[in-house]
């Protein structure tokens, strides 16, 4: 089995592709015929610079819908948390 050698302008490509797109490690990695776990540490190392160029196209009120649905799912976490400690709690009484 040989050993496939990318270009570091093949790697941001893809990287930046998969966020523009947003396109699933896995279905990346079946589409290029490249070891999904490579594909995770190219995204890990090079996301970076591609998550800060797509953040301004996003107009206030997408914005402001994407952090409002962010903290409606993290009330959601906390009050099944806060359930489930209550759940336990009255267990060892």
């Amino acid at each position: 089995m040989s050993r496939q050698v990318f270009d570091e302008d093949f790697k941001r490509s893809t990287v930046q592709m998969m966020i523009e797109q947003n396109k699933p490690v896995a279905q990346a990695a079946r589409e290029l015929d490249i070891n999904p776990n490579t594909l995770h540490n190219w995204k890990k190392k090079y996301s970076s610079e591609f998550i800060r160029e797509s953040l301004p196209q996003m107009s206030e009120d997408q914005q402001l819908r994407a952090f409002q649905k962010r903290i409606r799912d993290l009330e959601e976490e906390n009050a099944i948390l806060k359930k489930a400690m209550h759940f336990f709690a009255k267990d060892h009484r």
